[in-house]
């Protein structure tokens, strides 16, 4: 039988350790605050359709689901002078921060490519670049943390994620709305200039962000990290060990499997249409009307409310491992995934924009657990030497339902909801409730309930 993680003598970290290993995630999550909160916005003023926009949006899980693993294996047998999980850091952060100097820009390739197909690539080189340095976090928690710092671990990651978020979703309503900068009346395939200099900004605190970890955290060299566990389990190469250990993947991580296709099935349906669903729901504006600026004013709301449910889910992680402690991982996620579902499904009885406040606190509940308690329960079932890989396969169910949701989603607004991107909001609030149901069925063997 093969060692887990969970049993490696590992020596406890203090709470900055922890913290300084984590803060990457925070100019990560930065970065992909501005993409959630604006990559729609921005290829709807390139001329997408609403009903085209998920299929763009099909250029990030794609990517994040060829990426993944294959970043985790090499990640799992590579060793330098920056260490093991570290380089990949560096790297994707290099490749983020020129994407999103590029993205509010792709206008300027128009004489060789239409704006909106230029989007889309660097959407896709965006997401990739941030998989190749979000991944190796995973694994770099379950790496030096033993099993009872883990959930503390993942929650002060959830937390630096949320507050990186917050920032990120918030700064184009800051430029507009606290420094005056913004254009009253946009030309069509105009990118508001709040939105442009947002991403700037966003670009070189994702580097900084990423530089921070790389120069403050040291891992394990591998004479050091659990030797005689890869002495004993031989690894294939390359291609055909990822397809072993997919198929010979824990108990564990498929049951969990199904609670992540239903959990973000979800997320990819509110980042894709809660901007158009604002917009038309409840402001009350027509499809058409993209360049008005209460138009642009419902796309900064949006960025507001995004950075209040991320702000939320930073502050519920940090009692998250109190919780867990008293009711367990699974009920702990069981009932924030349900707080979740039904904040989405509020919207659709709101027509004032400050309500969507409220709306916004079950939905932070549910992504600082989606964020943090699938890993904590995931990092116990997966054998040391294979944590990279596994993490990586693991977010296999994190791209499907996003493909899935890519595939059908366009299709379902436009011929079943009749273009009303709304009920693309109240689908996803009954996924997180089906979520929350099948959270029963998973296997945590390490949890620890303190009675």
């Amino acid at each position: 039988m093969s060692t887990t993680a969970s049993s490696l003598q590992k020596p406890r970290m203090s709470f900055w350790q922890i913290w300084n290993m984590s803060f990457g995630f925070f100019g990560i999550q930065f970065g992909f605050a501005l993409q959630n909160g604006n990559a729609s916005r921005i290829l709807t003023s390139f001329g997408a359709d609403v009903e085209h926009l998920s299929w763009f949006w099909l250029a990030a899980p794609l990517t994040g689901m060829i990426i993944q693993p294959i970043i985790g294996y090499y990640s799992d047998h590579t060793w330098t002078s920056l260490g093991r999980r570290r380089p990949y850091f560096l790297a994707g952060a290099i490749l983020a921060s020129s994407a999103l100097l590029f993205m509010p820009n792709a206008a300027i390739l128009a004489s060789i490519l239409p704006p909106l197909y230029v989007g889309a690539g660097i959407l896709m080189i965006m997401d990739a670049s941030f998989n190749v340095a979000m991944e190796p976090f995973r694994a770099l928690v379950a790496d030096l943390l033993p099993s009872d710092q883990r959930t503390l671990g993942f929650s002060i990651q959830t937390f630096l994620i949320g507050l990186g978020a917050v920032v990120g979703s918030w700064l184009p309503y800051i430029f507009a709305n606290f420094f005056g900068i913004q254009n009253p009346n946009l030309a069509a395939g105009e990118i508001p200039i709040e939105v442009k200099l947002s991403f700037y900004v966003g670009a070189f605190v994702f580097l900084v962000a990423i530089l921070w970890t790389v120069i403050t955290t040291k891992e394990f060299p591998p004479d050091e990290y659990n030797k005689a566990d890869y002495e004993k389990n031989p690894s294939k190469k390359g291609l055909s060990q990822i397809i072993s250990d997919f198929r010979g993947m824990p108990k564990t991580m498929k049951q969990l499997g199904l609670v992540q296709f239903f959990s973000w099935f979800a997320l990819f349906s509110m980042w894709v249409f809660t901007s158009r669903a604002v917009a038309t729901h409840v402001y009350g504006l027509s499809p058409d009307d993209i360049t008005s600026k209460t138009y642009q004013d419902a796309g900064n709301w949006v960025g507001i409310i995004f950075g209040v449910y991320n702000g939320i889910s930073a502050i519920y992680a940090l009692f998250l491992p109190a919780i867990a402690l008293k009711l367990g991982r699974k009920l702990t996620h069981a009932i924030s995934l349900a707080a979740g579902g039904f904040g989405l499904i509020s919207i659709y009885f709101i027509h004032d924009p400050m309500l969507l406040l409220f709306s916004m606190i079950g939905v932070g509940m549910a992504w600082a657990s989606i964020l943090a308690m699938p890993y904590a329960i995931l990092a116990g079932a997966i054998p040391s030497h294979k944590m990279g890989i596994y993490m990586g396969v693991f977010n296999f169910f994190i791209t499907l339902p996003q493909i899935v949701n890519g595939i059908v989603g366009g299709p379902i607004v436009k011929h079943f909801y009749n273009s009303n991107a709304i009920y693309s909001l109240v689908m996803a609030g009954v996924f997180l409730l089906i979520a929350a149901f099948c959270v029963r069925f998973v296997e945590d063997k390490d949890d620890i309930v303190k009675t």
